[in-house]
């Protein structure tokens, strides 16, 4: 039945256009075709992949031993100085064979720096991190040094008598606590928080205005 308005006259919808067919039907059919196109628009269109995490950008001076990994965040909760090896737990030891636990450092802010005796930029950042020890350590800063893929425990032992260190210095003899931090280069340095969660996590050495800005607000904390 053709609609019709209130003067008598076929309304616009109703008005035929092509043979019996109505301005309707025309635009019944073309919404028709324009759904099934965003229809197969959508099913054709690739589902986007969850976004890769973003991998670190080191500093300058970074010696890189390997692919850059997403490694420990800021955020997380740092884990125990151990690595494993073949399969079994392998604690940090310090130069004396000593084993270097982050527990027994809760309560204060933890500076880890892993370096090697080799390392230039390391070597370069020494004074940085001896300057540190001295200003902040009486302030409950905890730094420790982790010395990898070194020969032995002594070549490390007079590294440490050279340069005068008086900090703790761990031996991690087979990179194994390294590799579970997600190291892929030096030096590194990780600040912890007195409930050992990570605050910053840097690639490449230090100056000592940088160290003022991450470790004065760990301990005023």
């Amino acid at each position: 039945m053709t609609e019709v308005q209130e003067d008598g006259r076929p309304s616009r919808w109703s008005r035929p256009v092509v043979g019996p067919f109505t301005v309707g039907h025309i635009a019944v059919v073309l919404a028709v075709l324009v759904g099934g196109a965003a229809t197969l628009f959508a099913l054709g269109t690739p589902i986007p992949s969850p976004a890769r995490p973003t991998l670190p950008v080191p500093g300058s001076g970074f010696y890189r031993l390997g692919e850059p990994t997403t490694g420990l965040g800021v955020g997380q909760l740092a884990p125990e100085l151990e690595g494993m090896v073949d399969g079994e737990p392998a604690p940090l030891s310090d130069l004396d064979g000593e084993v270097v636990r982050l527990a027994d450092r809760r309560g204060d802010p933890v500076w880890l720096s892993f370096f090697a005796t080799w390392c230039p930029p390391c070597q370069e950042e020494v004074p940085v991190l001896r300057e540190a020890h001295e200003r902040y350590a009486p302030r409950g800063l905890q730094l420790v040094a982790v010395s990898v893929q070194e020969t032995t425990a002594d070549d490390v032992r007079a590294y440490a008598e050279t340069y005068e260190l008086p900090y703790t210095i761990g031996f991690d003899a087979t990179s194994a606590v390294f590799r579970a931090y997600g190291g892929f280069g030096l030096p590194t340095h990780l600040f912890l928080d007195a409930d050992g969660v990570i605050r910053e996590v840097v690639y490449g050495p230090l100056t000592s205005e940088r160290v003022e800005r991450i470790v004065e607000p760990l301990l005023a904390e």
